[in-house]
């Protein structure tokens, strides 16, 4: 299979040390706004909302967090806080300063209070398609003054981690209601942009902060982010040069037909790694409740042929849970399952003593991505020897998220875009108790290995703990793995900075881009 490895054209930009953490993109030159285009819609503006690309993306613009990640950082650095570290030597207590200073919109000047405010009622909240599930070990928060302190119910070295993604976003307590979401197209945030104005599924527009105070310290360019459904609807917006920026997701034939030497625009290909699994309905009732003929299924998935026919080779092959390139990687899924083997799926299903074929429905959300294509080539596959039978049912993105979340599908893929680099990321939301994907699997062995990794500050440490969960997931097939791909940005010759906008931090730095 021919794999897509495209050379990053490297846009001059500086970067300069203005203090603890703090970082700074020199602007190269100006000239109006910059507008983007994605496929990823936006769930919600609300941060204890939403727990997708769309809308953090979103997020890394209009809020703070306390911590950030640099451009191809591994580590957090300070944002809205001035220092943060834990206390002591166990792990369960986390503290932050902040900055002095710090405003929202409202003139409001932010403290720990806003902190705690903003962790506690994500908590509150719990919304099915919110961010919950990242703050499984915190127990409580205390504030004073400019001081925050976070209470973990067991150690947990990653925490840092999930306190600089938009699960940690803060916003003016005086604006937000603790215990029900914001439903207006309003934003009370103190990051780098201020939502001018916003509407749903078509466009945001953004403009610089001038009261901002955190790790970026550059202006940036006004920005405009344009939202289309389809990737073929986006494509057309660059081919008109509606779109100065592309950024997630263009068809896979123009992926595949991408190249530097094209005169006209910058490619770059970033550095994070995307997967996308296969979640299947565990709960009693479902046609897949019985993990033989969850194992039956995996027998019949052929990632390769998706890959090169679907995708047209700007994919990867997945058979693992954590991505290659992220401690822990294995192939348990190929140990499993090497190949398509319609024998002994047929075997297994008899073992189960169902009838066959097995009758499920598959969801997929319209528009995203090539979602509806790899549903028909897995629906193809899977009904290759009479043994299941698929039902395929296309959702506008907010409804299929909904669905999903209260167990309507038998089966759904996802995309997963990392939220931080580090393996329990790719683990903790999609297999444990409790986590994000609301497929109803729980696993007491995966939740100890994965709970048992975060006593380890040093995260080589954690190897064996996750190829043992990754062996676990392959024996329960909770989901089955499909690809992992990297993103890739466009942009004109007259905008530089793509190669910053997204590179696997889980930060969408739109005031990286600026006109040359």
């Amino acid at each position: 299979m021919r794999s897509v490895r495209i050379r990053i054209l490297a846009v001059v930009l500086v970067l300069v040390a203005v203090g603890v953490g703090g970082w700074q993109l020199l602007p190269t030159g100006g000239g109006g706004s910059i507008t983007v285009g994605t496929t990823d819609a936006v769930t919600a503006l609300d941060p204890a909302g939403a727990y997708d690309a769309g809308s953090w993306d979103l997020f890394s613009n209009v809020f703070q967090s306390l911590l950030t990640f640099e451009p191809g950082g591994a580590d957090p650095v300070p944002d809205a806080a001035r220092s943060c570290g834990f206390v002591g030597t166990g792990l369960t207590t986390y503290r932050c300063t902040l900055k002095a200073g710090i405003t929202f919109p409202s003139g409001h000047r932010m403290t720990a209070q806003d902190v705690k405010f903003s962790f506690d009622r994500v908590r509150s909240i719990d919304s099915a398609v919110g961010p919950a599930s990242l703050f499984d070990t915190l127990a409580s928060v205390d504030a004073s003054g400019l001081t925050v302190t976070f209470h973990l119910s067991s150690p947990d070295a990653t925490f840092p981690f999930k306190v600089a993604t938009g699960a940690g976003s803060i916003v003016d307590h005086t604006r937000y209601s603790g215990h029900s979401l914001r439903t207006d197209n309003g934003v009370d945030g103190s990051g780098p942009y201020t939502l001018k104005t916003y509407t749903k599924d078509q466009r945001a527009v953004l403009t610089p902060n001038s009261r901002y105070r955190g790790a970026a310290q550059s202006k940036g360019e006004s920005a405009v982010v344009r939202y289309y459904a389809t990737p073929e609807k986006l494509d057309a917006a660059w081919k008109a040069k509606k779109v100065d920026v592309v950024s997630r997701t263009l068809p896979p034939k123009v992926l595949a037909g991408l190249s530097p030497s094209d005169p006209g625009h910058r490619v770059t290909e970033a550095a994070g790694a995307e997967t996308r699994n296969l979640y299947l309905n565990v709960r009693a009732g479902s046609p897949l409740h019985d993990r033989r003929v969850r194992q039956a299924l995996a027998l019949l998935v052929d990632r390769d042929e998706l890959a090169a026919t679907t995708y047209q080779g700007t994919v990867d092959p997945l058979y693992s849970l954590i991505p290659a390139g992220i401690t822990g990687h294995t192939a348990s899924f190929f140990d499993a399952y090497p190949k398509p083997d319609p024998a002994r799926a047929k075997s297994l299903l008899a073992a189960a003593g169902v009838k066959v074929p097995v009758r499920f429905t598959y969801g997929y959300a319209k528009g995203k991505d090539a979602a509806g294509a790899e549903a028909a080539e897995l629906k193809r596959q899977l009904e290759r020897g009479g043994l299941f039978q698929v039902t395929l049912k296309g959702y506008e993105w907010t409804d299929f998220q909904k669905r999903y979340a209260d167990g309507e599908l038998d089966a759904y893929a996802v995309g997963w875009v990392a939220d931080f680099p580090d393996p329990d990321n790719f683990t903790a939301p999609l297999v444990g108790t409790g986590g994000s994907m609301k497929n109803g699997y729980s696993s007491k062995d995966v939740d100890r290995r994965i709970q048992d990794s975060r006593q380890y500050a040093d995260r080589s440490r954690t190897e064996g703990d996750f190829r043992a969960v990754q062996d676990d997931v392959a024996r329960d097939v909770p989901l089955v793995p499909l690809w992992q791909r990297k993103d890739y940005v466009l942009s004109s010759e007259a905008v530089g900075g793509g190669q910053y906008l997204s590179d696997g931090t889980g930060v969408f730095r739109l005031w990286s881009l600026d006109r040359i």
